[in-house]
């Protein structure tokens, strides 16, 4: 599929043509998928389009006019689909239909080991194909029937040169030995929880959170445990519940009556609405009840201070290594994947698959003495293995002078 002025556009909107695509779809290997949505007004993803791509031909199925089930067959089969920056499509196609597809391939995951950085399908149709895609109206209300032809066209692009892109990045990938880095990614996002109820851990994202101390941080955690899930009962935004602002002054607040809380800062009289002062009420006096103990606090960075160095000495050899490697550095590691693998966590990145192979175990090595950082005469930094010869006189400690 590499010209949309040759693609078989359908429009689905029947649940027989939906199983006719279906059948159609599983007679191949692979097949391009992509969404359009809408979450402004609701908790949930509002499901607005799906297309699908496969052999020259593209479908636009309408969800608000078909029941989307059929697709479950296809992403239970073993046929690949492929998608540019999968993430939300996936959380969306979750919420529709139970399901996400057994096996998935992202080109924009993929295209970051070949040196496009987070690329957008814009950019890699243009610099990989050659191929200038129209860069569609943002603002566009995917919910809106019927929709116009220029519509259609750029949801169909968006499609229509997926199969294409994973062909030549492919190559490319294979000539670097990196496509089992590639599917390792795509896999670990395939699988990725996706659920919005983060219980204790909402008021984390709380805006203006960190003025709070104390009890009102107990306070500001139930009552945003609560939002959440009453954002979710009603598919509302959360900021339709109740907004950070109120959030914030009714946690240092604590009205002990409903009456009290519309004379709080960010209040009124909608937000008090079907029952909800009585249960921010309650969620007050929750949050009073509880013990210190109980508060969720993110984990700190805090690791063995004398790795600190260490941490200053990896980041500058991943700089370099993701540069020689033609790789985002934060494609790599972040410094929180730096932090959780040398404080030793479990579930580090670093600590598992392609990552602990091109830069764990090297760490890990020196860290434990085993290995150093060393410049040629060029100022290229690498890692050798440590000599354990001592350049230099060690610098006297404090303690070394102290009289006892």
């Amino acid at each position: 599929m590499s010209s949309s002025s040759t693609l078989d556009v359908r429009w689905v909107d029947t649940t027989q043509a939906l199983e006719g695509v279906v059948e159609e779809i599983l007679l191949c290997d692979q097949y391009a998928i992509d969404t359009e949505f809408h979450r402004e007004r609701t908790f949930f993803p509002q499901l607005a389009l799906i297309q699908l791509g496969w052999d020259n031909k593209v479908a636009l199925v309408d969800p608000l006019a078909v029941d989307v089930k059929p697709l479950t067959a296809l992403f239970q089969s073993d046929v690949l689909a492929v998608f540019h920056a999968a993430d939300q499509d996936l959380e969306v196609l979750e919420y529709a239909t139970g399901v996400v597809p057994r096996q998935i391939w992202d080109t924009q995951i993929a295209a970051g080991f070949v040196g496009f950085a987070s690329a957008s399908l814009l950019t890699l149709c243009e610099r990989i194909l050659l191929v200038r895609v129209s860069k569609g109206d943002r603002l566009t209300d995917w919910t809106r029937r019927p929709l116009t032809q220029a519509q259609k066209d750029y949801a169909a692009s968006d499609v229509a040169h997926l199969l294409e892109l994973r062909t030549i990045i492919s190559e490319q990938l294979e000539e670097a030995q990196r496509s089992a880095w590639v599917d390792e990614e795509c896999e670990l996002l395939r699988v990725k929880p996706r659920s919005q109820i983060h219980g204790d851990r909402a008021w984390w994202r709380l805006k203006d959170g960190r003025v709070l101390r104390g009890r009102d941080r107990l306070v500001a955690q139930e009552l945003c445990a609560w939002r959440e899930l009453r954002a979710r009962d009603e598919d509302k935004p959360i900021r339709f519940v109740l907004p950070d602002l109120a959030v914030v002054s009714i946690a240092q607040a604590k009205p002990t009556r409903v009456d009290e809380i519309s004379q709080i800062r960010g209040m009124d009289g909608r937000f008090l609405k079907g029952g909800a002062g009585t249960e921010i009420i309650e969620a007050v006096q929750r949050g009073g009840d509880r013990p210190n103990s109980e508060l969720a606090l993110p984990e700190p960075e805090d690791f063995d201070r004398r790795l600190r160095p260490a941490l200053t000495l990896v980041s500058a050899w991943i700089a370099q290594l993701a540069n020689d490697a033609k790789l985002d550095p934060a494609f790599i590691a972040t410094r929180s994947d730096l932090v959780e693998f040398l404080r030793g966590d479990a579930h580090a990145r670093l600590a598992t698959g392609w990552r602990n192979d091109l830069v764990g175990k090297a760490i890990a090595a020196l860290v434990g003495g085993e290995a150093a950082l060393a410049f040629d005469r060029s100022g290229v930094l690498f890692l050798e293995q440590r000599s354990r010869r001592v350049l230099g006189e060690p610098i006297a400690t404090p303690e070394a002078n102290w009289v006892v």
